[in-house]
């Protein structure tokens, strides 16, 4: 696999990072994800504000963010791609300072740049069927909003999600369900749309604001409010969202089966909805 590494284009293999870099040490870096539909990145523009608005929140300098799109696109041409449904990994730490210390190293030091793409594969099972989600405290930082690297606090939460039989962890923060371990989340109670408001405590999902067009486009309520933990029963659907994820039924929280154990007719219906916005190519 070809990949993209401060600059060069290279096997991945050959790409060599010094454990004096500051992602590797610190985590001092950020990172996104950015798919595509057709052989096209979907709403680019979209994700590129998010990453620079997670490299100005951590006052890391990248001045080439104009040469990103270039740069995947050519590794997608590298890799002879024959699946149009391609996901791109991009991660800038700040770079590499020795000695170690806390502060940030001198203007000289170069941020590393890496780039990885990888194919998607549709989860049609999930899709038709369900998933299964636990409940999990937030043990995160308070800057959920930033797209850090730092991600431990999520990695163990979805770790015991798998350990449980599930697929996702839906994160509580003083008793209020916020978003997933790498995901948006959502409730539909009486035929409206739930889904916490952004702030510093979620991430602003590039697929969460393609669903709230979707809603209003086809005269689905919204009410951007964070479901309260022991409201969950009183909810008829949930649903996930994300990059690669797109919409995802949740069929079963912990013991407890939502609704009939079958995904919901309305996230059925936002889910073709969106399938249909990817379809018309409107986005690009």
């Amino acid at each position: 696999m070809i990949v993209y590494f401060n600059g060069q284009f290279q096997e991945l293999n050959e790409v060599k990072i010094s454990p004096f870099d500051r992602g590797f040490l610190y985590a001092d870096g950020v990172y996104e994800v950015i798919r595509t539909y057709y052989g096209k990145l979907f709403k680019y523009a979209d994700h590129l504000e998010r990453f620079k608005a997670s490299l100005d929140a951590i006052k890391i300098n990248y001045a080439e963010t104009d040469l990103l799109e270039q740069n995947i696109y050519k590794l997608f041409e590298l890799n002879k791609y024959t699946n149009p449904n391609i996901s791109f990994y991009i991660q800038i730490t700040r770079g590499v300072s020795f000695p170690r210390k806390h502060p940030f190293p001198s203007a000289d030091v170069k941020p590393t740049v890496f780039i990885s793409a990888s194919t998607i594969e549709n989860d049609e099972h999930a899709i038709n069927k369900g998933i299964k989600a636990i409940l999990e405290e937030d043990t995160r930082w308070t800057r959920c909003n930033i797209k850090s690297v730092s991600l431990l606090p999520a990695v163990l939460a979805n770790q015991h999600a798998v350990e449980e039989g599930a697929e996702e962890a839906i994160m509580i923060r003083d008793g209020l369900l916020m978003e997933g371990s790498h995901t948006n989340f959502w409730g539909i109670k009486n035929g409206e749309v739930w889904t916490a408001p952004l702030s510093n405590l979620i991430l602003p999902g590039i697929t969460r604001t393609v669903i709230l067009e979707i809603c209003s486009y086809i005269g689905i309520r919204v009410n951007e409010q964070a479901i309260d933990k022991n409201d969950i029963n009183n909810f008829d659907e949930f649903f996930i969202s994300g990059t690669t994820t797109e919409v995802k039924p949740v069929t079963q929280i912990g013991a407890d089966v939502i609704g009939s154990g079958v995904p919901g007719e309305i996230t059925c219906r936002i889910y073709d909805a969106y399938l249909k916005y990817v379809e018309s190519r409107n986005w690009f």
